[in-house]
């Protein structure tokens, strides 16, 4: 004996489950209509719950709500003729919404779709992924997710920086929160489904500079750039600089990053991620003798092979079994590991490294965070390593 209240449950798992796939085509296919059968006791169980039969029918005949419910007559030999609920019919996903109070949000996204399909043909059944969007943008935002659309559509190659994009109302901290739907939309309207994950290149606009931040770690070499000695400067601007240090150090923590002290002929890299082959665009770096110093974990040896990849000559620091063995204590869980069971530009012991922490031979997913590593163990380390090649 389903209540009002089950149905109401029932329904929103369903809407929540699939009201994506029925936007694309409302009220058509295999699920409408939608019957839901009440559950029409028999009649012992009717005698055994009288109580609760009786309270169902109740609720049932006081109900007022979208869809048609019906009704059935049972011809019980104890309890006799007997008027009950035996299913609620849903024509289409607007009585589903009108159950939810989602008629208002369902209209909304309908009215939406209407406009944008008549705009763009070819975005015909492909909007229900942004049935949210639709729903429950605020009118000036979606007049502007439009707008963007339709000039991004008609200037694909502007070259311009976001902020000189001429569309009323815009700016860059409304489209860098929406990326993602600006995109995807895009992607469709345009037929590039081919870069989908390149918002700069799909919207043919032009790239902020990738900014690198260092420091110079050599008094003599900070003379040469003004006395500075930490720097954030665009990659392609670099190699204007007048360094020619004799080691570069590339460490993956900022705060590790800011401890370091003057080192003779060195500068200092920090917080590249997987951003670091951008240094092999640097002459003077490719010149130097380069350090990586990263996490001991699968993402840090990737970031490792991928620097490799351009720097072949880099040594990593601290990435080994020992050290990682040394701070058991500390070490910490990664949450993802890369998916590669192989890394091209790892030599044969931090292969095997990096295939014990793959395989979890020593615990699951076991990661050592270079901040976990002690200062005073770390620094007269790295001094030794700089020192011997020299």
């Amino acid at each position: 004996m389903k209540l009002p209240n089950e149905v109401h449950a029932l329904l929103r798992r369903r809407f929540d489950n699939r009201h994506r796939e029925w936007f694309n085509a409302p009220d058509t296919g295999e699920d409408w209509p939608l019957t839901i059968p009440l559950g029409v006791p028999t009649e012992q169980a009717a005698k055994t719950r009288l109580d609760a039969a009786l309270a169902w029918v109740r609720a049932w005949q006081t109900w007022r709500g979208a869809g048609m419910l019906q009704w059935t007559e049972r011809q019980w030999r104890t309890l006799g003729t007997q008027r009950v609920p035996e299913s609620l019919r849903l024509g289409g996903v607007r009585d589903v919404a009108a159950w939810l109070d989602e008629v208002e949000r369902w209209d909304r996204a309908r009215g939406r779709q209407a406009g944008m399909v008549r705009r763009w043909p070819v975005l015909t059944g492909r909007l229900g992924r942004f049935f949210d969007v639709l729903a429950d943008y605020a009118d000036p935002d979606f007049e502007r997710l439009i707008a963007t659309l339709d000039w991004l559509e008609r200037h694909p190659d502007s070259g311009l920086y976001l902020r000189q994009l001429p569309i009323a109302g815009l700016d860059t901290k409304w489209i860098e929160a929406r990326k993602g739907v600006l995109a995807d939309m895009l992607c469709h309207i345009t037929n590039r489904a081919d870069i989908p994950g390149d918002f700069h290149a799909l919207c043919g606009l032009r790239r902020p500079p990738v900014r690198l931040r260092m420091r110079v770690l050599d008094p003599a070499l900070r003379a040469r750039v003004g006395g500075l000695g930490d720097l954030t400067v665009p990659v392609n601007e670099l190699d204007q600089l007048d360094l020619a240090p004799r080691h570069v150090v590339i460490v993956e923590n900022l705060q590790t990053g800011l401890a370091f002290g003057d080192l003779p002929g060195t500068v200092l890299f920090m917080a590249l991620g997987y951003g670091v082959d951008l240094l092999a665009r640097v002459s003077w770096v490719r010149g130097a003798h380069s350090f990586y110093w990263g996490d001991i974990d699968t993402h840090g040896f990737a970031i490792l092979s991928l620097l490799r990849a351009q720097l072949p000559a880099v040594r990593s620091l601290f990435m080994n079994e020992s050290t990682l063995l040394a701070h058991r204590a500390l070490w910490a869980s990664e949450p993802t590991q890369h998916a590669a069971h192989e890394l091209p530009h790892l030599d044969p012991v931090e292969q095997a490294l990096y295939h014990i922490l793959k395989q979890h031979v020593l615990g699951s997913a076991v990661r050592l965070e270079q901040e976990r590593i002690s200062w005073d163990i770390a620094w007269p380390a790295l001094n030794d390593a700089l020192a011997k090649v020299d």
